[in-house]
């Protein structure tokens, strides 16, 4: 009997019910696509186009896949390709997580990192970019999976019936996201066939056009948004909204919260748009006024996002942590102290243990604090040099040397009531500020910290 490969554990993924989280009168069940191989439901329709794109000869053998992608459906692609001998080249826009793009080019997958903050029709756009190196790479298929009809052929098919089957095919709604539409159209063509009771329930990103379209009939300018996979700027060529019966736009810190939440309550890991999915969830489980089954999916492991969605600096950068502003220094500070987030050294400490936190973290300078919580003296990465420069003893024995043999100790401290224009006086002359709220070190403003703060109060 042959063992299955990878490719064969595509699907049949589990299906699991909400019990900790208020759901009003409903009962709501989850479907971890997670489970999938490369952890997301992207594997789905990766196979299908893939095996479609090799049934009517657009695929080769020794030919390459391109796609445009937010980088599951890329990594799905890259797992697929893979294991078929293909070369794989994606292009994903700069504000993908990291773990999403390493996971790719771990895989053999080419990553071309290109604009986020451009629409459909700019050259740096990430399907125009994909279109471009397919036109000059010879035996190239654009996957394209906006407007490829088997990937809502992969969800009508298998993900459908599955739902519907674990379900005992009583399913009231089903919530879903929009990233290609190919889940809201497969998803939504096989419930109108088997289940036509069942509404469609659309979940989206506050700042994407689809959820106002739905319901209002009007198209509004797109915003931005933090959650990856999901919301469009555009409608997808395949993506069916009139097999949409409502549409909540959820904002960001929402989504993200929701997330944490899953985990935390139900110790399910999931992504940023697993948490608008069960954000939107939720709001439509709370309204209803009689006993509903809802269904929605885990789209993929929170695994992909630790650095964003379970990343308390992420967090306080794009300002959900604190987000009251008070107009002084005190906003510009992102690790608080008191809050244990700020990054710092004691005196004791060796300079090997600066350079580790300096790199584990991504700075250059530490606040050096005694033991009684005092701000003593401020190391930085020229300090850390010129100690191992001119150690006569040797570089391994300067990396031993305390902290407090190096560091600096007269410190610029500012309030943290001060008006945030006083930072740049600081700033002009290199130095960084130590914010002090009263007597108690508050946390440490770069002028990274203040370029973001302009950032996200505009």
């Amino acid at each position: 009997m042959a063992m299955p490969t990878v490719l064969d554990l595509i699907g049949e993924t589990p299906l699991v019910e909400v019990t900790r989280l208020e759901c009003g009168p409903c009962r709501l069940f989850l479907k971890l696509e997670s489970a999938n191989p490369s952890g997301s439901l992207k594997d789905r329709p990766a196979r299908s186009m893939i095996e479609a794109a090799e049934a009517d000869g657009q695929l080769k053998p020794g030919g390459t896949i391109v796609e445009a992608t937010a980088g599951n459906t890329g990594v799905g692609l890259a797992l697929v390709g893979g294991r078929k001998g293909y070369r794989t080249v994606l292009v994903v826009p700069d504000k993908m997580a990291r773990e999403k793009v390493l996971h790719a080019q771990a895989m053999g997958a080419e990553v071309v990192s290109t604009r986020s903050d451009v629409g459909k029709g700019h050259p740096d756009y990430y399907q125009d970019v994909a279109e471009a190196i397919t036109k000059r790479t010879p035996g190239a298929f654009y996957v394209n999976q906006f407007a490829n009809p088997a990937n809502p052929r992969a969800h009508e098919l298998a993900t459908g019936p599955e739902m519907l089957r674990q379900m005992d095919g009583n399913i009231d709604a089903v919530v879903v996201g929009v990233g290609s539409g190919g889940m809201l159209t497969g998803l939504g063509r096989c419930m109108r066939s088997a289940s036509p009771k069942t509404e469609m329930v659309l979940a989206d990103p506050q700042g994407s056009i689809l959820a106002p379209l739905v319901e209002t009939g009007k198209m509004t300018a797109a915003g931005s948004w933090a959650v990856e996979g999901i919301g469009e700027d555009f409608i997808p060529p395949i993506c069916d909204l009139s097999l949409v019966n409502k549409a909540y736009a959820i904002p960001d810190p929402e989504s993200f919260a929701t997330s944490r939440e899953l985990l935390r309550s139900e110790g399910i890991l999931a992504g940023s748009s697993s948490g608008t999915l069960l954000a939107a969830a939720l709001r439509y489980c709370r309204a209803q006024n009689e006993p509903k089954r809802v269904v929605t999916l885990v789209c993929d492991s929170g695994a992909k996002y630790l650095s964003k969605v379970f990343n308390p600096a992420f967090l306080a950068q794009e300002g959900w942590t604190h987000p009251e502003r008070h107009g002084t220094v005190r906003d510009v500070v992102i690790g608080r102290y008191n809050e244990g987030m700020a990054i710092v050294v004691r005196p004791q400490d060796n300079l090997r243990a600066v350079f580790s936190r300096m790199r584990s973290s991504g700075v250059s300078q530490l606040p050096v604090i005694d033991e009684s919580g005092h701000v003593v003296g401020l190391v930085d990465e020229s300090d850390v040099l010129a100690a191992l420069i001119t150690d006569t003893s040797g570089t391994n024995k300067a990396f031993e040397r305390p902290v407090k043999d190096v560091m600096v100790t007269r410190l610029e401290t500012i309030s943290a009531d001060a008006p945030i224009a006083d930072l740049v006086p600081l700033f002009r002359k290199d130095y960084t500020a130590i914010v002090m709220d009263g007597d108690q070190f508050l946390g440490v403003a770069t002028r990274l910290d203040l370029i973001n703060y302009f950032r996200i109060t505009t």
